[in-house]
C-alpha cells in the first residue's frame, strides 16, 4: 500500500481550508501558528504542488486545494464512522453534535429526556467549542449552528424563523425608560459576536440607520448575556426565543415592534451524514421553534 501523509497534515489542511484562517485553524488544533504552518507545507512537499495561494498573510485555498479536500474529506468521514461502530460494539447510535451554549440549555437539553426514551440506543456527545462547521466530519458529526446564510454544500435544516427582540432589566428601565427608539441614546447595547450586525438590521428595517446607543458590549456567551442584561449591565439585543425561553422574570422587552431577524438557528451536516433513511441521527425530530403574535408566544 501506498505510504500515507501524516494525518495531522492532513487535518492541518483541512481546518484551514475551512476555516479560512492560518490563525483560526491554529487555535482549534490547539497548535501555534508556526507549527501548524510546518504541516501545511510538509504536505505540499508531500504532493509536490502547493494547495493554497500565498497573499500577504493570508492563505486561499486554490484548485488543487479544493479537489484535494472534497476527495479526502469523505474518506475522513468513512474512518470516523469505522472507529465509532468499533467502540460502540455496534449497539449504539452515537451523534456528536456542536451546538452554541444558550441553544443547548433552553432548547436542546430539554427534549433529550424524550429523545431518549423514544431512541434508547442513541447517545449524544455535545460540544460547545468555537467552529463547530468547520469541524463537521472531523470531530463532530452535526452541529447547531446560529447565521445568516448557511454553507449551500451543506445539508442544511432551518429551525425557524426568528424575531429580533430588545430587552433589559425592570430595575434599569424604571430609572431610564425606553418608550421610542430615540431612548436608546441612554442605553449601552449588548451584541452577541455571532450576530454583530443585529442592531443595524433592527435600524434598517425601522428607517433609522442614524440612531445611536450610548455604547456597545460585545459577548461571545449567549447565557452570559442574558445575566448581563438581567442584571441592568444593558440593553441586549437578541432573538424572540432567546427572550422568550429564559423565563427569567428580571427581564423586561422593550420596543414592541416585529422585526424579522436576518438570523437563525440551522441544523448542519455533510451530505454523506444525511442520506435520508440511512443517517445514523436521522430520527432527531428538530422542530422549528415558531412565533405567533409577532414573537411573543412560543409554541415548540
Amino acid at each position: 500500500m501506498r505510504r500515507l501523509p501524516p494525518l495531522t497534515a492532513l487535518e492541518a489542511f483541512i481546518q484551514v481550508a475551512r476555516l479560512g484562517s492560518v490563525k483560526a485553524a491554529a487555535e482549534e488544533l490547539a497548535l501555534s501558528t508556526p507549527a501548524l504552518s510546518r504541516r501545511i507545507q510538509a504536505l505540499e512537499r508531500y504532493v509536490g504542488r502547493p494547495l493554497f495561494d500565498r497573499k500577504h498573510q493570508a492563505l486561499e485555498i486554490n484548485e488543487d486545494g479544493t479537489a484535494l479536500l472534497n476527495d479526502i474529506a469523505p474518506a475522513l468521514d468513512s474512518i470516523a464512522v469505522s472507529v465509532d461502530k468499533l467502540i460502540s460494539g455496534g449497539n449504539q447510535l452515537r451523534l456528536r453534535l456542536g451546538v452554541m451554549p444558550l441553544f443547548a440549555s433552553q432548547r436542546l437539553l430539554p427534549m433529550l429526556g424524550d429523545l431518549r426514551q423514544s431512541f434508547p440506543l442513541l447517545h449524544i456527545d455535545i460540544e460547545t467549542t468555537p467552529h463547530p462547521v468547520s469541524r463537521l466530519g472531523e470531530g463532530l458529526d452535526a452541529a447547531i449552528n446560529l447565521g445568516r446564510e448557511p454553507d449551500p454544500s451543506l445539508h442544511v435544516v432551518d429551525l425557524g424563523k426568528e424575531y429580533i427582540h430588545l430587552f433589559g432589566s425592570r430595575e434599569l428601565l424604571d430609572k431610564k425608560p425606553v418608550k421610542t427608539p430615540e431612548d436608546l441614546a441612554n442605553h449601552v447595547l449588548l451584541i452577541h459576536r455571532d450576530m454583530p450586525t443585529i442592531f443595524d438590521d433592527w435600524k434598517k428595517e425601522l428607517g433609522k440607520e442614524d440612531l445611536e446607543p450610548a455604547g456597545v458590549d460585545t459577548y461571545d456567551s449567549g447565557p452570559l448575556m442574558l445575566e448581563a442584561a438581567a442584571q441592568g449591565l444593558g440593553v441586549a439585543v437578541m432573538l424572540a426565543s432567546h427572550f422568550a425561553l429564559a423565563h427569567d422574570p428580571r427581564l423586561e422587552k422593550i420596543l414592541d415592534f416585529n422585526i424579522e431577524s436576518p438570523y437563525r438557528y440551522f441544523f448542519l451536516c455533510r451530505p454523506v451524514h444525511c442520506k435520508t433513511g440511512r443517517s445514523r441521527y436521522s430520527m432527531i425530530g428538530w422542530r422549528p421553534i415558531r412565533f405567533e403574535n409577532g414573537g411573543k408566544s412560543p409554541k415548540i
